[in-house]
């Protein structure tokens, strides 16, 4: 049966995650809060069995905070009025979905995180290679744009809870060629529902692994454009959140730009630009070869000197590394 309810594992506490760095902006193709890990303090309402914890190998998958499992960004099966075949995966990189068509009007969609990259390709690929926890090397084009970030990690990271592909990555080819477009797992959870700077599409580590074991070699994939996702999905707007809702939840809409308006959201620029700062600090403590502890503690203090001080000339350039890489 597919997507069928896998194991599940208790965590008692969250040192089993101080290996994850939080580095969101890195990114796994040329391509905000940080996931608490395994022991939320958070409630796990509405959490579901999906994205629990799991046992993967020698690896612990931790849970996924119930916060970024809001609308459209939890798994749900769906009634699908495209005209694509069974066992073909569609990809909405505007509406940031992603459709596993199993029958005639019904498919399984998922929310995803897109980068830049995930919107420079559209039509038909094909699934040619799977890999389990793949490794992940910066391209010259990354380290060139962005060279703080980049640069520490120029010689790769082995697959890992820390590595920008996550657990899973489907690798596409067209007429017998990469497109080196890739649908993969993630490292950031907090970033699934939104655009990010770089990468291709992510989807949540428990939703990759699940979607990894229904693919075959030789699936199709089909990648829509914008003009299709307009005529599929109709007009979506940006909160200031993040993430995208159909212009007709006004609703929502309206209640972001409340929430906005009163400062219970942060000004998007800044945020991510104290996530830079805060992943360029873990790429040079993991580059150094730090222990997990110690790029977690390198990270959240370059953060944390990044709010005290937006204004400082290291502020400035961390915000003008992250609209260059937008």
């Amino acid at each position: 049966m597919p997507y069928a309810k896998p194991k599940s594992i208790a965590l008692p506490r969250r040192g089993v995650m101080l290996g994850m760095l939080s580095m969101g902006a890195l990114a796994a193709c040329d391509p905000n809060m940080p996931d608490s890990g395994p022991g939320l303090s958070a409630s796990t309402k509405g959490q579901g069995w999906e994205y629990r914890a799991r046992q993967d190998g020698e690896r612990v998958i931790p849970a996924v905070n119930p916060v970024y499992l809001q609308g459209r960004n939890r798994r749900q099966w769906v009634d699908y009025n495209g005209f694509e075949e069974a066992n073909t995966l569609v990809v909405d990189p505007y509406a940031r979905v992603l459709y596993h068509v199993t029958g005639p009007g019904r498919a399984m969609r998922f929310g995803v995180a897109v980068g830049k990259a995930g919107r420079g390709f559209s039509g038909n690929a094909v699934v040619r290679v799977k890999k389990e926890w793949p490794s992940w090397t910066p391209t010259k084009n990354m380290i060139r744009t962005d060279p703080d970030l980049y640069g520490p990690l120029a010689g790769g990271l082995k697959g890992g809870l820390d590595n920008p592909l996550g657990a899973r990555a489907l690798y596409l080819y067209r007429n017998g060629r990469d497109t080196y477009y890739r649908i993969h797992g993630t490292m950031d959870p907090s970033s699934i529902g939104k655009a990010t700077s770089a990468g291709c599409i992510r989807l949540f580590n428990q939703d990759i692994i699940d979607l990894y074991d229904e693919m075959e070699i030789g699936a199709r994939v089909k990648v829509r454009s914008r003009s299709e996702s307009l005529e599929m999905e109709g007009r979506m707007v940006e909160l200031h959140s993040g993430y995208v809702v159909p212009e007709t939840d006004t609703a929502a809409i309206e209640a972001d730009q409340a929430a906005f308006e009163a400062g219970r959201i942060p000004d998007r620029a800044r945020v991510e630009a104290a996530e830079h700062a805060r992943d360029v600090a873990a790429a040079e403590a993991q580059a150094a070869g730090l222990s997990p502890m110690e790029i977690e503690a390198a990270a959240e203090a370059a953060e944390a000197a990044y709010w005290a001080d937006p204004n400082s000339p290291a502020a400035q350039a961390a915000r003008d590394a992250a609209l260059q890489g937008s």
